[in-house]
């Protein structure tokens, strides 16, 4: 990583600067001011090195701030005179003596006097160009101030970059693509300042924890800054007295930091100082004041400097006084644990238990396994084993998980421990290394085992989502219900059974019933596990996009996107399914697409577990929409190798991808007569709304069976949501090859927000206007799906494909000609459709001839380059 960093565009700063220099304008220059490492001198040289400006650069220093004239020395020669008046004007003669220069002056605010006023003077008389750099917050000589009060320059305020910049920045370093989550950490840890930047992605990456994954670079563990940064911020560090410095190294161990505690420890003149200087900032959490550094990485500065014995001194000084106050909330408990951790304090096994238990409610996994092996090594017991077997089940290490708990003798455990371990063997069993035959044995010995009513409750809660994931639909409900019925269940009995009964109703077709199930499962959740809440809550965006709900559904899908810690990976990556989920049920493919590759790329470790799964079958879709049947093919088969019992729920819609990428890949018979049989299994199984899918999916395709439109009537008067009426009324507009009823279904779809069925369906109404020679029909259906695809990031579906090149073929003929346009044997055709090879050929034969061309050759051409 070379020491040239690529510049960012800044538009409309480069517009005003070129402006102000520009030989029209009526100022004589520009004077960039913002926060030290802003990029104030990078843009100041960029932009006169893109005018073709000679410029005379000077820098002031805090060194040549005592000599007048300092920092024109060089360009002025030695003083002649000890008069100010006589030295100043031998200055200007000596500065103009080549024409009318272009003065530029970095760090203007550390000019001298005689050198400000020398500056004001040429700025007056229009004699020379300005470009300067003035650092926000510093002191500024009054002359240089008079330049843009007194309108001789104009002034320009440089902000920090937008984040949308600083990813850009970052990207064009790296060569590659930044994952959302480590973008977030380096934006919040940089505040935008290009230095900052700079110094954050070259820490990380020379430290290992910014690594790059599968084409996608992520953050893990601490933000770490180089030497040199560290250096220039140690320079306003060191001018502190020791006071401040000791509160600011209390505070970089325990950020943020109640106001009490620290001026207790640190005392109120240190405190005051140090918010003076600009280091901290005091603000109000609640009925709690707190305190935080002004710039995070100030903190990583004292952090560096820490040796390790007075950081743990500190730590068990830190400890002492927040013990004596009352620990009221999560983020409490973990901070005193993780002080606790590295101190020379003694703490309760029971405060690391409860920090694990916490730090897992909040998502972050590996503070939970650090805290939760504090606590099993201390002594905590089962419970404690449960939460450190729950944290490396998360981080997919499935078998470390199991064998913490597989040695401890269930016949040792009161119901209270039993539940535990059993719950969290079965999930891991189950969801993490997919042996559901085992998952059930010690679900029934725990079943067996326990008498207390409201603990059988979160048994049939876990009950639930195992029946629901082997694909037993009514199991899953009716177990949910008895949940869900009861009196005040307990809050881990509610999260399970919403997991199970909330998706199990979504793939039921009873979509209207999951939003009041959702809500309860967010009131049971802050009280449960803060990674089960994702997978729990997807049954809820399937439930609200499957109805056609796709405001709501992306309403939804937002709550989950919050996050601060890059221990949170796995839940932000969980989170990338929810919202490509509904940006998929959208259309919007370029970026579901990106999300999913993001998210498989943050679970690069865990792509064979069960929650990675519905993200491989929206990855698949996504690619065939967009016409990479290739990539679409290679995530099914990684899918296909890791499905199996534990993930049978999926089955179906993983057939409905299949069936996307057989028709992405021009096999569109071979598409419909899968669509059609996925439509069969799924109802046979209960999955009506994933049948109502499968066969709108057939018809999108272009299927003509009858049968289609008369099954979509009949879930469209059972099933929950507008969706379903609306893929009726378009299979019934595609079989009776009715383009008035396609252009209404277009219009429906499209205020669904549902873009891939309304760029078909319009698609399919230009082909059908076209073969009645209704012309201005045919340009607005048309006009129509080209918008709409484009929406979509360029749809190349056989709807689409067919409108944009329309043939007189069959469907038959022109599926085998685009095969042969796509470069295919006739045996590789005859092999893909399941036909013979004679077949094939006389299917090009009569393809030719309609389109009176002399080979296949000629077909492939003509097919190629969309002519007739």
């Amino acid at each position: 990583m070379g020491k040239n960093w690529p510049m960012i565009e800044r538009e409309l700063e480069f517009a005003r600067i070129r402006s102000a220099l520009g030989e029209r304008s009526g100022h004589c220059g520009v004077v960039l001011t913002g926060d030290a490492g802003v990029g104030k001198t990078t843009l100041a040289r960029h932009a006169a090195e893109g005018m073709d400006l000679s410029v005379r650069w000077v820098a002031g220093t805090v060194s040549a701030r005592s000599i007048p004239l300092g920092v024109f020395a060089h360009l002025v020669g030695p003083a002649t005179s000890s008069d100010p008046v006589t030295y100043l004007a031998a200055a200007r003669e000596s500065l103009l003596a080549d024409g009318h220069p272009v003065i530029g002056v970095d760090d203007a605010h550390l000019l001298d006097e005689l050198s400000a006023t020398l500056l004001h003077q040429l700025a007056i008389d229009r004699a020379v160009h300005i470009i300067a750099t003035v650092r926000s917050g510093e002191s500024v000589p009054d002359a240089i101030t008079s330049l843009w009060k007194d309108d001789h320059v104009v002034r320009v305020a440089l902000a920090p970059f937008s984040k949308e910049q600083s990813v850009e920045l970052i990207e064009r370093v790296l060569g590659g693509r930044l994952e959302g989550l480590s973008a977030d950490l380096m934006w919040d840890a940089s505040g935008g300042n290009a230095l900052f930047l700079r110094h954050l992605v070259q820490g990380a990456v020379e430290s290992g924890t910014l690594r790059e994954v599968n084409n996608v670079w992520q953050l893990r563990g601490r933000a770490t800054i180089t030497s040199e940064l560290a250096s220039l911020l140690e320079s306003r560090i060191d001018q502190l007295d020791d006071d401040v410095a000791h509160a600011l190294q209390l505070l970089t161990l325990c950020e943020p930091i109640d106001l009490d505690v620290l001026v207790e420890l640190a005392g109120e003149p240190a405190v005051e100082n140090a918010e003076d200087a600009g280091l901290i900032r005091i603000g109000r959490d609640g009925r709690t004041l707190t305190v935080r550094y002004a710039h995070p990485l100030f903190g990583e500065v004292i952090r560096k400097r820490l040796g390790f014995a007075s950081s743990r001194r500190l730590r068990g000084k830190l400890v002492d006084a927040l013990r004596t106050r009352p620990l009221r909330t999560a983020s409490d408990r973990i901070r005193l644990a993780g002080l606790a951790l590295d101190s020379d304090a003694d703490a309760e096994p029971a405060l690391f238990a409860d920090a694990a238990r916490d730090s897992l409610m909040l998502a972050d996994v590996e503070v939970g396994e650090q805290f939760a092996r504090a606590a099993v090594g201390a002594g905590a017991g089962v419970a404690a084993a449960g939460l450190l077997a729950r944290a490396l089940m998360w981080k997919g290490l499935n078998a470390e998980s199991d064998a913490v708990l597989a040695d401890v003798d269930p016949a040792a455990l009161d119901d209270g421990e039993l539940l535990i371990w059993g719950l969290q063997r079965i999930g891991n069993l189950f969801w993490g290394i997919g042996d559901v035959a085992a998952a059930r044995e010690v679900l029934d010995l725990v079943r067996d085992r326990i008498d207390n009513p409201s603990l059988i409750q979160i048994v049939d809660g876990i009950a639930s989502a195992c029946a629901l994931f082997t694909g037993d639909i009514t199991g899953a409900i009716e177990l949910s219900n008895k949940v869900l019925d009861a009196v005040t269940p307990l809050p881990w009995a509610t999260e399970w059974a919403v997991f199970g009964g909330g998706l199990a109703r979504a793939l039921a077709g009873r979509g209207d019933e999951v939003a009041a199930i959702a809500r309860r499962g967010r009131s049971a959740e802050k009280s449960t596990d803060g990674v089960l809440r994702f997978p729990a809550g997807f049954g809820e965006i399937l439930a609200l996009t499957l109805t056609g709900q796709l405001a709501a559904a992306q309403s939804a899908a937002d709550q989950y996107v919050e996050f601060s810690s890059a221990g949170q990976y796995l839940a932000w990556a969980l989170s990338g399914t929810h919202m490509a989920a509904v940006e998929v049920a959208r259309g919007r493919f370029p970026a579901a697409a990106e999300r999913i590759e993001q998210t498989m790329a943050a679970l690069a470790d865990q792509d064979a577990l069960s929650w990675v799964f519905p993200a491989r079958i929206l990855l698949a879709q996504s690619y065939s929409a967009l016409g990479d049947s290739g990539g679409a093919a290679g995530v099914l088969a990684a899918a296909r190798e890791c499905a199996g019992p534990a993930v049978q729920v999926f089955a179906h819609q993983l057939e409905i991808a299949q069936a996307w990428q057989y028709a992405s890949a021009g096999m569109v018979s071979r598409a419909i007569a899968h669509a059609r049989s996925t439509a069969a299994a799924a109802s046979a199984s209960g999955q009506f709304a994933i049948e109502a899918e499968a066969l709108h999916a057939a018809a999108r395709f272009g299927a003509t069976d009858g049968q289609i439109p008369e099954r979509l009537a009949e879930l469209a008067a059972q099933l929950d949501g507008r969706m379903v009426q609306v893929y009726a009324g378009h299979a019934r507009a595609v079989v009776d090859g009715d383009a008035a009823g396609l252009d209404r279904c277009a219009a429906d779809f499209e205020n669904l927000g549902a873009m891939l069925s309304a760029a078909d369906s319009a698609a399919a109404a230009a082909t059908v206007h076209d073969r009645a020679g209704d012309r201005p029909a045919v340009a607005l259906s048309a006009a129509t799906a080209t918008r709409l695809s484009a929406l979509c990031g360029g749809l190349h579906t056989p709807a689409t494909v067919e409108s944009a090149n329309p043939l007189p073929l069959t469907s038959r003929e022109r599926e085998i000609a685009n095969l042969v346009a796509a470069g295919l044997t006739n045996r590789e055709i005859a092999d893909r459709l399941v036909v013979s090879v004679r077949t094939v050929e006389g299917h090009i034969y009569r393809a030719c001839t309609k389109l009176d061309v002399g080979d296949r050759a000629a077909l492939a051409a003509l097919l190629t380059d969309g002519t007739r």
